[in-house]
């Protein structure tokens, strides 16, 4: 079994190849469209990786900590990210578009460096390893029930 912290670090070694990727694709785009649609593509993968970590990783250690301030940081993080992304979708030039783009890729990437540099280590501090494993299982198995 895997332990939910690992699961989540292979995921942003994951998204950070896939924003080098899109990093490198974005100076050879020239319409609105194409923006668009490797929006869509960044805002779904992150929207199912933001969801895991809020219901499961978050909610543990708000459970097991009994004080949301440490997370606001985080959770604010989730907000700005969706929030620049879904404007990028509405966007009506290229150029905003873009920018939109680049700027939710640069936060989630600092972002996912503030979760392995204080979140991750504090959960495998405060949650017991077979609870890490547990919420680990429950998002690779997503019907396998979480171990108190």
């Amino acid at each position: 079994m895997i332990a939910i912290t690992e699961v989540l670090s292979a995921e942003h070694r994951v998204f950070t190849e896939l924003f080098d990727q899109i990093e490198g694709l974005l100076p050879k785009l020239t319409t609105l469209p194409e923006v668009k649609l490797l929006t869509t593509l960044v805002e779904g993968l992150l929207q199912g990786h933001a969801d895991i970590e809020r219901n499961l990783a978050y909610v543990a250690l708000d459970h097991a900590l009994k004080d949301r301030g440490r997370l606001d940081r985080l959770h604010q993080d989730h907000e700005e990210i969706d929030a620049s992304l879904k404007r990028a979708q509405t966007a009506h030039s290229f150029e905003e578009a873009r920018r939109l783009l680049k700027t939710s890729i640069s936060t989630s990437r600092e972002h996912f460096r503030r979760e392995e540099r204080s979140i991750f280590p504090l959960l495998e501090r405060v949650l017991r390893p077979e609870t890490l494993a547990a919420l680990g299982t429950a998002r690779v198995q997503p019907d396998a029930a979480p171990v108190n």
